[in-house]
C-alpha cells in the first residue's frame, strides 16, 4: 500500500493536488486521508492546546481550531509562524473561530517564542503538537527536540510531509528538503534520542493515504 501511495502521490503532484484542499474556506495543504487521521486524534485525546507550528494559508489553524470547538471547553490552537502575512493574519483575526486561535509570530527555535508558547499551557493541561512549518532535517530535529516534550503521556507529536523521504527526489529539485534531508529523517535521529516516543503505524494503515507515514509519533504513558 506504502507503494502505492508513492505512485499516486508523484502523479497527484503534477497537478497540484495538494493545493486545491480547502477546509472551512481556507487552503490547507494536505490530504483528505490526513485530516481524518488529526480529527480522530483530537477526539479521542481531546487536548485543551493544540501546539502547532506554521500557519501558512491558514487551513490548518482553522482545522485545529474548528476540531477543539466540537470538544466545547475553552480549548485553544497557539499556531507559531516565522512569516505571517498581513492578509492570513486579517482572515484569522475576523474568523468565527478566533478565540480559539493565539498566533504567535517568529522562528519556532527563538527563545521569546519558546517563553510565549510554555505561557499559553498553563499546568496539568493535555497538549498536542503538530510540526509542519520547516521540512528539513535540521529544522524537524530541532523542532522535535524543543517541542516534543510538551505533548502529554499518551497523546501525540504529528510530523507533516514526512512522505518527502519516499518521494522522487526530482520533485524536490531546487529546493533545501528532499530525500535524506526530510522530516521522516529528522524523526529517525529523533526517536534514536527519545524513548518516550514511538511510532504508531495504526493510524497511517487505517487512513492509507497520508503525507505523514511514520509522522504519528506517541508519547508513551
Amino acid at each position: 500500500m506504502h507503494a502505492l501511495s508513492v505512485e499516486w502521490l508523484t502523479r497527484a503532484a503534477e497537478f497540484g493536488h495538494l493545493f486545491q484542499n480547502r477546509w472551512l474556506g481556507e487552503r490547507f495543504f494536505h490530504l483528505p486521508g490526513d485530516m481524518l487521521a488529526l480529527q480522530e486524534l483530537i477526539w479521542q485525546h481531546k487536548p485543551a492546546r493544540i501546539v502547532q507550528t506554521g500557519v501558512a494559508a491558514g487551513g490548518g489553524v482553522v482545522f485545529s481550531a474548528s476540531m477543539l470547538e466540537l470538544l466545547g471547553a475553552d480549548g485553544k490552537v497557539v499556531a507559531i509562524e516565522p512569516n505571517l502575512r498581513q492578509s492570513v493574519r486579517e482572515r484569522l483575526a475576523t474568523h468565527p473561530l478566533a478565540r480559539r486561535m493565539r498566533l504567535i509570530e517568529g522562528p519556532s527555535n527563538a527563545p521569546d517564542v519558546l517563553r510565549a508558547v510554555h505561557a499559553e499551557l498553563g499546568t496539568d493541561v493535555p497538549v498536542m503538537v503538530i510540526l509542519d512549518l520547516n521540512p528539513t532535517h535540521a529544522h524537524v530535529l530541532e523542532e522535535l527536540r524543543q517541542y516534543a516534550g510538551l505533548v502529554s503521556p499518551g497523546s501525540y507529536c504529528i510530523v507533516m510531509d514526512t512522505m518527502i523521504e519516499y518521494l522522487p527526489a526530482a520533485l524536490f529539485t531546487g529546493r533545501p528538503y528532499g530525500p535524506g534531508n526530510s522530516p521522516a529523517s529528522a524523526v529517525a535521529t529523533f526517536l534514536g534520542e527519545d524513548a518516550r516516543f514511538a511510532v504508531d503505524r495504526d493510524i497511517e494503515n487505517h487512513v492509507l493515504m497520508t503525507l505523514c507515514p511514520g509522522g504519528f509519533l506517541r508519547r508513551e504513558r
